[in-house]
């Protein structure tokens, strides 16, 4: 399917006052045998599946106040999918993004949730289950001292991103296509230290998730404190994933499986209007489907 013109509206609205009703009252989620029985025996053998995941990109997955306990809409997902299966879905943060695709493919972990970009690229090393919409963003020091407008305003400017995020990608692939004078890429292993970045005037600016950085200029929160997103600026709409590395079918189709009916009982919709996220809501379960994302 092509992302249509109402999600690239649903970012927008992410930026204003969005707390939207869904359609029912959602059901509980509860175990179900069936999806436990899907399960690779080894994993219904040892009661758990490990899942990595990088806990600093509010509200999708972040460290709540006491710093101890991963929250967002991923852990909610995760949560549901222990009580759905029976077995105990183990979310373990590695701090840096650039780390997880090796650790899947080493089968380390059984698969992660961390707002992680669908892109026919990594669909090729990977399977990949979008949960829900997302889009980039630029974010700035609060008040955009330097009055940036666009991705074409980050020319000749020090930009700080992720290492090996797709934002990483947008951003040099900005600086070779659009630019005459480049950005200066400043990459950053931890999310946390590229707002540092920008907060401390080390950086311009950085490019991020959408509703990172939407919700992060609203609430204020963490290392956020002092930045605020670029709304209008909307670049490369598209998918958060699940994903697991090539070979897991077992694990793969159970989870399609569940996200479908975490989808029709309702309980998906709680979650992400939970999270002021409610616009961005995917419609159906599906798999590897970037190759069908319209670019924008």
């Amino acid at each position: 399917m092509h992302v249509s013109k109402t999600k690239l509206f649903a970012l927008t609205m992410l930026a204003g006052v969005f707390a939207m009703p869904f359609a029912g009252s959602a059901q509980e989620v509860a175990f179900d045998q069936a999806l436990q029985d899907m399960l690779p025996k080894a994993m219904r053998d040892a009661g758990k599946v490990t899942v990595a995941t990088t806990a600093y990109t509010p509200p999708i997955v972040f460290m709540g106040p006491d710093n101890t306990e991963i929250i967002g809409l991923d852990a909610d997902i995760i949560h549901a999918f222990s009580t759905m299966f029976g077995v105990k879905f183990e979310m373990t943060d590695l701090g840096n993004f650039a780390a997880l695709i090796p650790a899947l493919k080493a089968r380390r972990f059984d698969m992660s949730i961390s707002g992680m970009a669908a892109t026919v690229e990594r669909e090729k090393e990977m399977d990949m289950i979008p949960y829900m919409y997302d889009g980039k963003t630029i974010m700035v020091q609060q008040g955009n001292p330097l009055g940036i407008k666009s991705m074409e305003d980050l020319c000749g400017k020090k930009v700080a991103v992720g290492v090996g995020t797709a934002q990483e990608a947008l951003v040099q692939q900005t600086s070779e296509q659009v630019c005459k004078d480049p950005i200066e890429v400043l990459s950053i292993p931890k999310q946390p230290e590229v707002l540092i970045a920008v907060r401390t005037g080390r950086a311009a600016a950085t490019v991020g998730g959408y509703a990172t950085g939407v919700y992060t200029t609203k609430h204020q929160i963490q290392n956020g404190v002092g930045m605020e997103a670029l709304p209008e600026v909307r670049q490369d709409v598209g998918y958060n994933t699940i994903a697991l590395a090539k070979g897991n079918d077992e694990l793969r189709d159970a989870l399609l499986k569940a996200f479908q009916k975490l989808i029709d009982s309702g309980s998906y919709a709680k979650m992400l209007e939970k999270w002021e996220l409610a616009p961005l809501a995917i419609e159906n379960a599906r798999l590897n489907d970037a190759a069908n994302l319209k670019k924008n």
